[in-house]
């Protein structure tokens, strides 16, 4: 089990930054990937970034170049710091953690934080 806490989420106007932050409940070295997923009103949850275990990185080609994801792995939290923010980057975004099990992966979920985007 893996719980995860997210903070530092508002309100921020265009071209802006935030930093996302996620705490897990377990050292992120038994972690495989840590990543933030985001969901729009209407919109299917996408990913965001993520990290392996490995610090092998991955972006949306939307966030590339704006957003940067990193790992604290003493203080078992994930980061992930949003420049030149835009109002289509406006969602609720989730911290993700994915574990490896016997019969494959399993995933964990925080409870969300919002980032508007809005002058």
């Amino acid at each position: 089990q893996v719980q995860l806490v997210e903070s530092g989420g508002g309100l921020v106007q265009p071209g802006g930054s935030l930093r996302l932050s996620c705490t897990a409940s377990r050292s992120i070295f038994s972690i495989l990937a840590m990543g933030w997923y985001r969901q729009a009103p209407g919109k299917q949850r996408e990913l965001v970034a993520a990290i392996t275990s490995g610090s092998i990185t991955n972006y949306a080609d939307s966030v590339k170049g704006r957003f940067t994801i990193s790992t604290d792995n003493y203080k078992n939290t994930v980061y992930l710091q949003m420049n030149s923010l835009k109002p289509e980057d406006t969602a609720v975004y989730y911290c993700n953690a994915r574990t490896v099990v016997v019969a494959g992966t399993n995933d964990y979920w925080g409870q969300g934080t919002q980032v508007t985007v809005s002058s």
